[in-house]
């Protein structure tokens, strides 16, 4: 079945969704506010009000406790406090929603961190007898960082301080002072008190000062800055679908950004050799375009070499082959960074060793002010350069938030240990990039079993993903033990290499048997 470009945008247009995260300090009452929205929009299931009703009265004391409906670990249930970052969907005639109820307490900084990477609008809750606190403020960073645009400062707990007008703007001077440091965002103000239900979702009368929009009304009609980036086309290369009826080879991954044609006329990275689209394929069928964040499968006109971690763009619009970079990044292990070493960097789909060379400042989140440092801790966030041992092909983070981000893993511990950002790169040229990504297989005769141990350890020690065989192990997997013919050997050897290679990874393989 053909899907026309017209069909694809009618049901595009007829799709209004909202991702947003919850953020700010712990008890600002952001899981009774979430609660608080989706009982009134009747998003919770019968059995679950039920559930949660019971819980209430046995454990509460009261006839239902709104944070319960987020905080579904018995740890957060028992604590009466958020863990772990909960995803709720609700709906309105107007629009969908996704949220992201994320923790407040600081040990959990890096949840909250995840709950808002995907994230459009950030929903700050402040404590209105508590005011703008230090993680109020880191939160709100972050999100800035991360390419949040829209926030929305809801301070909470009104019905504690009297309904008062005069603490409410007190707060809104205390964080426009404090906004005026961040990036340039829109940022909108509501008093509101969650658990009575002030201006959440009916106005309160218990605030007649207040003149604006209700918390619901906003966001069923704000107009979210800060979206996907639709004008460069990024197609990280995941998997290679090959093999089927009339020689099918197709390549399969998320569109990062940009839209794509059948037709266009693209170029491979780090190959650079081009091609035009053939086809776009999906499980519902063929479409004659596709865009960022549909998951696709693309097929070229051309029989290239193409392995999972490379990058399709078009031909007059390509990301940098990136061989260092600047980077804001949140420090998200207990272990504090350590200079010189070798982590993972993982970016879209390709996976490169790197190490930072050094802190160039580390964020204060009270002022954002600057300081020196040496290294970083659980929840610091800082600027970094990175080094990394083969090139990637990246963006800035402010123009493309899936190509210009990264994760990085510590290799032994297998922990991610922070998220990055790229501010800035520094380019390598196509020749050296080609060499260093190029996914290949290297033989050796199966005399020189050292100098194919050799070649391995340098591949790896410079990043390049690749696996070590020889006739040893391999009688031990292929052949089980078992004897066979030379030829039959032979044609085993060469079915594991096309695999493995197909897979994005090198082979270095030690035997007499191996002819290609």
């Amino acid at each position: 079945m053909l899907l026309s470009s017209e069909s694809l945008i009618e049901q595009n247009q007829n799709i209004d969704l909202l991702r947003f995260a919850t953020a700010g300090s712990v008890d600002d009452g952001k899981s009774t506010l979430i609660g608080r929205l989706l009982y009134d929009s009747k998003s919770i299931f019968e059995d679950q009000l039920h559930t949660i009703k019971t819980f209430s009265r046995t454990h509460r004391n009261q006839e239902i406790d709104y944070s319960l409906v987020t905080d579904g670990l018995k740890s957060e249930r028992e604590q009466g406090i958020t863990i772990d970052v909960a995803y709720r969907f609700f709906s309105t005639p107007k629009r969908r929603f996704i949220i992201a109820d994320t923790p407040g307490h600081e040990q959990y900084t890096r949840n909250m961190a995840t709950g808002a990477s995907n994230a459009s609008l950030a929903l700050i809750l402040i404590d209105a007898r508590n005011g703008v606190v230090t993680q109020t403020k880191r939160h709100s960073f972050i999100s800035s960082l991360l390419g949040i645009r829209n926030f929305v400062i809801a301070v909470n707990k009104m019905d504690l301080v009297d309904y008062s007008q005069e603490v409410f703007e007190s707060i809104v001077s205390e964080f426009n002072a404090f906004a005026d440091k961040l990036a340039d965002e829109s940022v909108y103000y509501i008093p509101i008190s969650a658990l009575e239900g002030d201006n959440v979702i009916e106005r309160s009368e218990n605030m007649p000062w207040y003149k604006g929009s209700t918390l619901l009304d906003y966001l069923e009609n704000v107009n979210v800055s800060g979206g996907r980036n639709l004008n460069d086309f990024r197609f990280p290369v995941q998997y290679v679908n090959w093999g089927g009826g009339d020689d099918f080879r197709g390549y399969c991954g998320t569109i990062a950004s940009g839209v794509v044609h059948k037709g266009d006329k693209i170029r491979v990275l780090p190959s650079g050799k081009t091609s035009k689209v053939s086809r776009i394929v999906t499980y519902d069928g063929y479409l004659d375009y596709a865009f960022a964040p549909m998951a696709v499968t693309l097929c070229l006109e051309d029989d290239i070499d193409i392995s999972r971690g490379d990058m399709i763009a078009k031909v007059d619009d390509l990301p940098a082959i990136a061989g260092s970079f600047e980077a804001n990044i949140v420090w998200m292990d207990n272990t504090p960074m350590e200079i010189g070493k070798d982590y993972l960097i993982k970016h879209t789909t390709s996976m490169v060793k790197g190490n930072f060379e050094e802190v160039i400042h580390e964020f204060d989140p009270d002022d954002i002010s600057m300081k020196s440092s040496k290294s970083l801790g659980l929840n610091s966030i800082g600027k970094v350069k990175v080094e990394l041992k083969s090139p990637v092909f990246a963006d800035i983070y402010s123009k493309n938030r899936v190509t210009g981000s990264f994760i990085v893993i510590d290799p032994h511990t297998n922990q991610t240990a922070a998220a990055g950002m790229v501010t800035k790169y520094k380019q390598v040229s196509p020749d050296k990039s080609c060499k260093s990504a190029k996914i290949r297989v290297i033989s050796y005769p199966a005399d020189k079993k050292e100098e194919a141990k050799a070649k391995y350890d340098r591949l790896s020690m410079h990043g390049t993903h690749c696996i070590y065989v020889d006739d040893d192990l391999l009688k031990e997997t292929l052949r089980k033990g078992k004897p066979v013919d030379s030829d039959e050997y032979s044609e085993m050897i060469e079915n594991l290499c096309k695999i493995v290679t197909q897979s994005g990874v090198s082979v270095v393989v030690c035997s007499d048997h191996f002819k290609s």
